[in-house]
């Protein structure tokens, strides 16, 4: 399954992931009319500032997920691909998921009284949040593809290579 990384030495902070995020769960779709929409569309990942870096955090669709165990309305639950998903008509606003959740990111429609989460965007081949990054920072892949990657640029830096 393909998960969301995150490359903290290239965040800036910028917010663009968020914004796509927004605009891309908007019902307009796009950002000029997602700003003018009644409920503002939410995001689904967060970037805090911690220790000196920018850091997008995102749902890890965890296993064992505590959102869906803690879920009392059967309102989240995992599909056949893994991923952790909330299903907003059966949601009622408890809050329990977002108590539970140990990285902090399922977020509230308070209008509407019902949870929001990462979904991953499934309409798209790459969540809007990873189009979005301008530099790169957030990466689409799976895990074994992210971490040899990963090995392959520390070699570089190493061995005193520049490597992309």
């Amino acid at each position: 399954m393909k998960e969301i990384f995150v490359r903290l030495d290239r965040c800036m902070g910028c917010r663009s992931c968020q914004m796509a995020c927004a605009t891309e769960h908007s019902a307009a779709k796009t950002l000029f009319g997602a700003v003018a929409e009644t409920p503002r569309p939410r995001y689904r990942l967060y970037v805090e500032r911690g220790d000196g870096r920018n850091v997008p955090l995102t749902c890890r669709h965890c296993d064992p997920a505590p959102c869906l165990e803690a879920c009392i309305a059967g309102a989240i639950s995992r599909d056949d691909r893994g991923m952790v998903v909330h299903h907003e008509d059966r949601c009622v606003g408890c809050w329990t998921c977002l108590m539970v959740c140990p990285y902090g990111v399922i977020g509230r429609k308070q209008e509407q009284r019902i949870a929001v989460k990462c979904d991953r965007c499934p309409d798209r081949d790459v969540p809007a949040c990873v189009s979005a990054c301008p530099t790169k920072a957030l990466v689409f892949s799976e895990a074994e593809e992210f971490t040899a990657r990963t090995r392959k640029v520390q070699a570089g830096v190493v061995a005193g290579a520049v490597v992309e």
